[in-house]
């Protein structure tokens, strides 16, 4: 469904994206993890013409997304990202139904009322302002906004990283049942390498612009992916080891 090919994005002499190569079958959900600067969100925004390629192209169902309008491109791209950007001064129905009505559609009730369930929000919700909502609710609403048009790929770009960690969690799992529900092919960036193996089938280690490491969870728990990506693994494992330790009752 969607190919990378010799992508790169410079910056002057920076080296933000580096001659990568990559295909993502329809279906898959990725996810993107590399320490800050590795180039995750560079190229994650290259699929939806955010940021134009220095050189190589990204193909979407065999179209080179740069030939492409890009209100056309990002109607079928859903795009959540970690800063939610949730209009201020439009109720919560407002702000999801923003990108079908700037394509000149109007959603249903119905489907309205239908997003709302799938990301867990109850109807009376539909009428609040954002500065109403607790951070996990504006972001659920971000996911709403973002699948409102019913697109082909879902982009999410640090989603839960200002979230608390139960909210976290429970959005995390919403949005991989929303991803099998509805067909979706989703990437994900995060600097969370835990978050990564529990919900991602594939994983794409990142570092200085070059995919370093393209591995299953199961594979990456395994050993595999080299030296960088088992530094990231390392981290929640030892965390593991230590809650388990300390669960049977020795100090860590």
């Amino acid at each position: 469904m969607l190919i990378f090919d010799k992508v790169s994005r410079h910056y002057g002499h920076v080296k933000a994206v580096d001659a990568i190569s990559c295909t993502i079958e329809a279906g898959s959900f990725i996810a993107m993890v590399g320490a800050s600067g590795s180039g995750k969100s560079t190229l994650l925004k290259t699929i939806n013409a955010l940021v134009e390629p220095s050189a190589g192209f990204v193909s979407l169902n065999g179209q080179d997304v740069s030939s492409v309008q890009p209100a056309a491109l990002r109607r079928k791209i859903g795009y959540v990202f970690q800063g939610i950007g949730l209009f201020p001064h439009m109720t919560v129905v407002e702000n999801i139904a923003i990108g079908p009505r700037l394509a000149g559609e109007r959603l249903a009730q119905t489907r309205i009322d239908e997003l709302l369930q799938l990301v867990e929000l109850e109807p009376a919700m539909a009428s609040r302002m954002p500065d109403a909502l607790s951070g996990g609710q504006r972001q659920r609403v971000g996911v709403a906004r973002a699948i409102a048009g019913t697109p082909q790929v879902l982009l999410m770009d640090e989603p839960f990283g200002a979230l608390d960690p139960i909210t976290r969690d429970a959005l995390g799992r919403r949005v991989r049942r929303l991803h099998d529900q509805l067909d979706l092919t989703t990437i994900m960036v995060t600097h969370d390498m835990a978050e990564a193996l529990l919900l991602a089938d594939r994983v794409l280690v990142m570092d200085g612009g070059k995919i370093v490491a393209d591995e299953t969870p199961h594979a990456l728990l395994g050993g595999a992916g080299g030296d960088i990506a088992q530094s990231l693994v390392a981290v929640p494992r030892e965390q593991a080891e230590k809650l388990a330790s300390i669960e049977q009752g020795y100090s860590v």
